[in-house]
């Protein structure tokens, strides 16, 4: 899309105060909390590698350290509604990646800065999604003056985390036993990826279409790289339903509407990114026949829940659970975890927790279409067959 798509968000300060809602760290991570309660059936996968940004990143990020100290991930009232105390999640209680892991029998992932500081147990996977993380390399916003305080991290630079986790192991990629050893048993949950990257580049003058070419560029390198080391099992989350964040309902304009009520441009972006999105991974699923890649519709399954919340429970769709002010309770220089912002007293009723994330309530609905709606194309439920019958 053309970048006059975003221009909702052209001037300066709103740039700053984007990218500093996105930004994190690059801080170690506290430990991960405990596990969950294991299910008597038999797992079907003994592992997962989990990559992405903030809506993933379980502990790779700890706080901001931006121009306004954004990002105040470890106060509460984060954590709040299941672990009882900020994990360095971007809600109030699990994520997305932590109901897949809960559904596949397995152990909350660990971030993988914290197994680089402590001896900890990795059989069951590592997380090594990081918050603020972009689909392009960090030196492409340096180049164009846009780094500010935007962590370095890209997805690249998790594949690289990723490879050196393997050789920590005694494992090498090049090697036929790692590769039975790291990949035969685990599912690669490769989350949204490419949000930021058009956050960090609002109000340059770069095209949201280069944004776009050069994101998805990069996350189809990226999976080529997984799937011609051994990677066989692949889902692949697309970008969310932006435009409904209280983020941008705060800095659109108000006749940039849609027919569910937020911003259309925004949507539109994210829209259009995930069709071509889609169109790589048929391309890979015929580069790697003997793969299953499936894709999860991030954009669609956030829309469905948005035309009928009150059939999900939620009795708010727009505004922020944690934050202040009006309308939709969340200011850029004010944002959860600051001094000024409170929590709501039932977040299970709200899809949005801070302006920018999504309640657990939200994450558990969205999970739920993945695994056993229809949100994934294939369905979740073919991967796990194709796994189990061909173990």
């Amino acid at each position: 899309m053309a970048s006059s798509s975003v221009t909702y968000f052209s001037c300066k300060n709103t740039l700053i105060a984007i990218t500093t809602i996105f930004i994190l760290s690059s801080s170690s991570c506290s430990a991960s909390p405990a596990t969950t309660k294991v299910n008597p059936r038999p797992r079907p996968f003994k592992k997962i590698y989990a990559f992405g940004d903030s809506f993933t990143d379980t502990g790779n990020t700890k706080s901001a350290t931006g121009p306004s100290g954004f990002g105040h991930v470890s106060n509460p009232p984060y954590g709040t509604t299941f672990f009882h105390h900020p994990t360095n999640r971007y809600s109030d209680g699990r994520l997305v990646i932590d109901f897949i892991a809960e559904s596949l029998s397995l152990p909350y992932l660990k971030p993988y800065r914290s197994i680089l500081s402590n001896a900890t147990d990795v059989a069951h996977g590592v997380n090594f999604a990081v918050a603020g993380s972009t689909a392009i390399e960090h030196q492409f916003f340096v180049k164009n003056n846009l780094s500010l305080a935007i962590t370095p991290q890209s997805i690249q630079t998790q594949l690289l985390w990723f490879n050196k986790f393997l050789e920590s192991q005694g494992c090498k990629v090049a090697r036929a036993a790692c590769k039975a050893a790291a990949f035969d048993d685990a599912l690669f949950w490769v989350g949204e990826i490419g949000v930021n990257d058009y956050a960090y580049t609002i109000g340059s003058g770069i095209p949201s279409d280069t944004i776009q070419q050069l994101g998805i560029s990069r996350v189809t390198s990226f999976l080529q790289a997984l799937l011609k080391n051994g990677a066989k099992y692949v889902v692949v989350q697309g970008l969310p339903l932006s435009g409904c964040l209280p983020l941008a309902m705060t800095l659109a304009p108000e006749d940039d509407r849609d027919n569910i009520g937020c911003v259309k441009s925004a949507n539109n972006q994210t829209f259009s990114h995930n069709r071509v999105l889609q169109a790589k991974l048929q391309q890979l699923r015929k580069q790697f026949p003997h793969a299953v890649i499936t894709y999860a519709d991030y954009w669609n399954a956030y829309f469905t829940v948005m035309k009928n919340p009150n059939q999900y429970g939620f009795k708010e769709s727009f505004k922020a659970c944690c934050g202040t002010g009006d309308p939709y309770n969340f200011e850029v220089f004010a944002v959860c975890g600051t001094p000024s912002a409170s929590a709501c007293p039932s977040p299970s009723q709200y899809i949005n927790w801070d302006g920018v994330h999504l309640t657990e309530a939200m994450y558990k609905v969205l999970t739920d279409m993945f695994l056993n709606g229809k949100a994934t194309h294939p369905p979740f439920s073919y991967l796990l067959d194709m796994k189990l019958r061909h173990g």
